[in-house]
């Protein structure tokens, strides 16, 4: 199977299946020196645990990250990073009748196609489990923006039809609501409607927004690399992301360019913009301006109320997916969202050093100096 890796400088490349001995990510291209212990990492992995409240999957699973290389006292080495999770929590037997049909939403019928073989224990590699791993990865690259003066946030905007309102928004809300929604008014309603979301054994979906801050200007490049390019593949490769937009996204269809051109203005002895309907992304290079996105997150396919589908031999039944699964996979995913705009920027802002040639001499010259 390919297309296990991302990135060009900082590489990721993930591995295991959800019902394996385990799961991890080796990492590539991580700079020495840099300060990072199992703390740092688990403290990321813990916003992602499932098993913390009745709107996630029962399934308990401590994600106790293991460092297996690559530091050395404390410090980056430079050289690969593998980070490993054990699976601890393993019950394949809820997954045994899979092996028979496909289960609607998901990729049982498509990963046949392709191989002409699937794990049917919770979907192995196409298993919402597969982003722990991601997330691992996206810690060390949040910890490496947060040195350069860049920091990645995401949080819950809407759940179902209940969105937060930004006059009660605070980012230190977010942590503090079950829901990662930074408007807690807004997530005791949604609570509210997911617990008869519940009692219907059913799920639902929502949309995540995420905000870089402290981006430069210049990172991203005019054709295929364009940061909201590749920013969109890393967001669209989480499995049950349906779609991504920047800045004003699909209103700008609403709205004319006079409307929606961002001006500039000189100001603090720098250019910036009167406004940022574009979402801090020009011709698909950063206007050091936030960078905002929302990606729609789909709701969560394994649900005991009954649906239609086949057997793998085409005779039509009815199923009720039985298991551990999350009735809401969106709060949950807030992180791993946020992990992957992580690993994105910081490859695309290692990769823009070489950009200039006046940038390239002036590094060589410091480094003559010392």
């Amino acid at each position: 199977m390919a297309g296990s890796t991302l990135g060009t400088i900082f590489s990721i490349s993930t591995w295991g299946e959800s019902h394996g001995t385990g799961i991890g990510v080796v990492i590539d291209g991580c700079p020495a020196g840099l300060s990072l212990d199992t703390s740092i990492i688990q403290a990321y992995l813990d916003r992602r645990k499932p098993g913390q409240t009745k709107y996630s999957t029962p399934r308990k699973e401590s994600d106790t990250i293991q460092i297996l290389s690559g530091i050395f006292e404390g410090k980056t080495t430079g050289t690969p990073i593998s980070l490993m999770i054990q699976n601890e929590s393993q019950r394949s037997q809820d997954y045994s009748e899979l092996s028979n049909y496909y289960r609607p939403g998901h990729a049982d019928f498509t990963y046949d196609q392709k191989y002409g073989f699937r794990d049917y224990r919770g979907g192995g590699r196409s298993s919402g489990r597969e982003t722990a791993a991601r997330v691992a990865a996206g810690a060390v690259a949040c910890e490496i923006l947060k040195t350069l003066g860049v920091e990645v946030c995401a949080y819950t905007k809407k759940i179902g039809s209940i969105a937060v309102d930004y006059s009660r928004c605070k980012k230190e809300n977010i942590l503090s609501s079950p829901l990662f929604m930074p408007d807690l008014t807004a997530s005791a309603q949604a609570e509210e409607y997911l617990s008869s979301v519940l009692q219907e054994q059913n799920s639902v979906g929502g949309i995540i927004e995420c905000i870089i801050h402290g981006l430069p200007s210049g990172i991203g490049d005019p054709v295929f690399q364009k940061l909201d390019a590749s920013l969109a593949k890393a967001i669209m490769s989480i499995g049950a992301v349906k779609g991504i937009e920047f800045g004003e996204g699909f209103a700008f269809s609403e709205h004319l360019g006079s409307e929606m051109n961002d001006s500039f203005m000189y100001s603090n002895g720098k250019i910036q913009k009167y406004s940022n309907h574009a979402g801090g992304i020009l011709g698909g290079i950063s206007d050091g301006s936030e960078i905002i996105f929302r990606a729609v997150i789909k709701p969560t396919p394994s649900i005991a109320k009954e649906q239609k589908t086949v057997t793998t031999t085409g005779q039509p039944t009815t199923i009720q997916v039985h298991g551990r699964h999350d009735p809401v996979i969106v709060p949950r995913a807030v992180v791993v969202v946020e992990s992957m705009a992580a690993i994105t920027i910081l490859d695309l802002l290692l990769s823009s050093m070489t950009a200039r040639l006046d940038h390239i001499q002036a590094f060589f010259k410091k480094i003559r100096s010392i």
